[in-house]
């Protein structure tokens, strides 16, 4: 009830005048469908009655003609104007949504798989739409059919019309009713399957190269299978209870229908009603009932619509308020981990098993390790993008998650393929600091030593750089994207393995250059060589999760006979 107070009631009564006006054109979609049945009754038992005149068949005829028509006309404007107005509705929820969630958009990893978050944006909004097209429009309408249709046979019968009223309400309140207990559980079984359906075929496409890699493609396709297996027998189960009930229906409106065909019969021998009238009194209960039976099917779903609800009031309050505006965005930074451990969602290990680590403004920490050490989820936790499972990460006594996305004001990164747009040198430059003056620029280039370079181009810092900067050399983009960094001038700056690829004599010199002009700032540099070892102040070994070796150059060469032995292989 708090989710349809939330996110139901409010459309409810924004857009009143137009649901008002799809449900009075249901109505008269219903009404006409049970006119046209009534009159085409009437018409028929006229006709084998051999009338004495042509015109007590010319006006059935006419109204034959025109229930038939106004029918489809009434029923093709409703649902001109219901889809018209859900759709209203769900483009103003998926606003809203995207609004909540465009802010976080670098954090949101942390809290949601991408299956989970594309399945709320993809499903749970689509059921938004159900809730009006195939619950409350169809409820309302059935309610007044019910009401109405009892009421008009109780002017001719009450006691017949309370007995029918009894019957009908078998259709209109018991089955819904039973239904919604009988299939609460598998409507939330079947949701979740989906789910974690949706979850699962989505991560593994993300991640499909690396599950190449490790082999992961039978554990995928049995998993896949298990889940599609479990959705399928909770589908059987559904599937089996809508047979179910829809013979129960049937035979349902062939008793109602048998009675008020007696009931009919009797009538007129007792000379309350016309003969021609048998038929269709007969006849117009079928429309009647087949207006009714849709509630069982609408109020069943109604779980479906609470969880779809639940997970989009959960996305919309699960970590994303603006609980920023006291961080510390100083030109200083320090780092303080403590018991730090993740665990990966599935994962049976700890990716990070118990991580305690210091770094004091300005030091140069070198993280180091074969693929899959723990590195790299290690810089996901600094960046806030993955919250720790256990212990802290501390940046000047804030969680990385606390900064929201001004954690890019603190922690700059350079990996082994920074993004340059197609654009000129300038343009990607100024991403740093759009502010930023011809001076600073200048100082940039020239701490990276590209100044010579760049003014020997004919157009200087106007050269456009090609899609992905194609027209520069690998060198020449990392220092691109380093003077970059130095113009957006964060405290803290993440070296991911920048001089991959790159001939060792450039990727001397880059290192040279990056120490240098990062020489104030708080470094961290996650690389596979030992080149450059010597410039750094902590170099932290890791290993399955774990810090193996710590210590500075000097003391590991002195103390650690295997990094003695990668430094020189790695040296040649």
């Amino acid at each position: 009830m708090k989710y349809f107070q939330v996110y139901v009631k409010p459309y409810l009564k924004q857009y009143s005048h137009w649901i008002a006006l799809a449900i009075l054109f249901g109505v008269m979609t219903v009404v006409g469908s049970s006119m046209l049945t009534f009159t085409s009754g009437y018409l028929i038992s006229s006709a084998a009655l051999q009338p004495y005149n042509i015109l007590m068949l010319y006006v059935p005829i006419v109204l034959v003609r025109t229930f038939g028509i106004s029918q489809a006309v009434t029923r093709y404007i409703e649902r001109l104007i219901g889809h018209n107005t859900v759709l209203r509705i769900l483009s103003i929820m998926r606003v809203s949504l995207y609004r909540v969630i465009e802010p976080q958009a670098l954090f949101i990893r942390s809290r949601f798989q991408a299956g989970d978050l594309l399945g709320t944006l993809a499903d749970d909004i689509e059921h938004l739409q159900d809730v009006f097209i195939r619950t409350i429009f169809p409820v309302i309408v059935a309610l007044f059919l019910f009401a109405s249709s009892v009421v008009a046979l109780s002017l001719f019968d009450w006691k017949f019309a309370l007995w029918i009223g009894f019957c009908l309400s078998f259709v209109v309140f018991v089955y819904p009713l039973l239904s919604l207990f009988l299939m609460k559980n598998n409507q939330l079984k079947l949701k979740e399957s989906k789910s974690n359906l949706y979850t699962t075929l989505t991560d593994t496409i993300f991640g499909l190269t690396d599950w190449l890699i490790r082999g992961g493609q039978e554990q995928f396709l049995e998993k896949f299978a298990k889940e599609s297996e479990q959705m399928a027998q909770v589908e059987r189960k559904m599937s089996y209870w809508n047979q179910s009930r829809e013979l129960h229906l049937r035979i349902l409106s062939c008793m109602i229908l048998i009675m008020v065909g007696i009931w009919a019969g009797l009538a007129v021998d007792a000379g309350e009603i016309a003969s021609t009238y048998i038929a269709a009194f007969t006849l117009v209960t079928l429309p009647i009932i087949e207006g009714l039976i849709p509630v069982s099917r609408a109020v069943e779903k109604i779980p479906t619509y609470q969880e779809s609800l639940k997970r989009i009031e959960m996305i919309e309050s699960n970590g994303f308020e603006e609980k920023y505006s006291n961080v510390s965005l100083g030109k200083e930074a320090d780092i303080f981990v403590n018991g730090l451990k993740y665990r990966y969602r599935g994962s049976i290990e700890d990716t990070i098993k118990g991580i305690d680590l210091s770094i004091s403004p300005g030091a140069k920490v070198a993280l180091l390790g074969k693929s899959g050490a723990g590195k790299s989820t290690l810089l996901q936790i600094l960046l806030g993008e993955l919250i720790p499972t256990k212990g802290q990460v501390l940046i000047n006594g804030f969680a990385p998650s606390d900064y929201g996305e001004d954690i890019y004001q603190m922690i700059s990164v350079l990996n082994q393929k920074p993004y340059l747009f197609a654009t000129t040198v300038e343009n990607n430059i100024c991403l740093g600091n759009e502010d930023a003056t011809e001076e600073e620029i200048e100082r940039v280039i020239r701490q990276v030593k590209l100044d010579q370079y760049i003014h020997s181009l004919p157009k200087g810092l106007a050269t456009q750089m090609g899609e992905t900067g194609a027209l520069f050399s690998g060198g020449e983009r990392q220092r691109i994207a380093l003077a970059r960094i130095l113009l957006k001038d964060t405290p803290i700056v993440i070296l991911d393995e920048p001089t991959v690829g790159l001939d060792p004599r450039i990727e001397a010199d880059l290192i040279e250059t990056i120490f240098t002009t990062l020489k104030d700032k708080t470094v961290i540099w996650v690389t596979h060589h030992l080149l450059g070892m010597e410039k750094i102040d902590q170099i932290l070994f890791m290993e399955k999760g774990k810090i193996a070796l710590e210590g500075n150059h000097q003391l590991l060469m002195k103390t650690s006979e295997r990094y003695r032995s990668l430094y020189e292989l790695d040296k040649g």
